[in-house]
């Protein structure tokens, strides 16, 4: 299946669920993670907030920071890059591109000190392999964490069998669902 009619099949599929719905089927996505042993042991942690159609992640990024975990999120700064910003709270988020909420802190550059990156997807497949929504955000970014452990996470629908990958995709080291 080609990446446009893939997309299209995971926008059907979201649209059978209210946002409450899938608010719900985040909780034990979100429970899963909290409960992976690199979570637990990671100081330095990348995530995203989400959007409405996407694992829920609101809760998850403020109980991090609350155990005392720094966190990072992801900041678009133009046409497909983002940069990284600390996150410290509530009152570091803005309405930012795409009507998101982006982090207004500090610039974080230090890629290496990444201990785990908890990365969004359209899909994923159980090799790991990722699809986004096509303007390549995520492509750019990915090839900068080197070795950090990449997780992506995923509600059930968005688990398909192939993702079509390019040389350039990078692959999470696991997926949860």
């Amino acid at each position: 299946m080609e990446k446009q009619e893939l997309r299209k099949e995971i926008r059907s599929r979201k649209r059978q669920f209210t946002s409450q719905e899938l608010r719900e089927q985040s909780f034990p996505v979100v429970m899963r993670l909290l409960s992976h042993p690199r979570i637990k042991t990671a100081k330095t942690v990348m995530l995203y907030y989400s959007l409405p159609d996407e694992v829920d992640t609101h809760t998850l990024v403020d109980s991090l920071l609350v155990s005392g975990k720094q966190i990072l999120l992801p900041r678009v700064t133009g046409e497909g890059t983002m940069e990284l910003r600390r996150y410290t709270g509530p009152a570091d988020l803005a309405l930012g591109a795409y009507n998101i909420m982006e982090p207004t802190g500090e610039l974080f550059v230090d890629y290496a000190s990444i201990d785990l990156a908890v990365i969004p997807g359209v899909a994923f497949d159980r090799e790991g392999n990722r699809m986004g929504r096509g303007k390549g955000y995520y492509d750019r970014l990915l090839p900068k964490l080197g070795d950090t452990y990449k997780i992506g996470i995923c509600l059930p629908f968005q688990l398909v069998e192939q993702i079509p990958t390019d040389e350039h995709d990078v692959k999470m080291d696991e997926v949860i669902i």
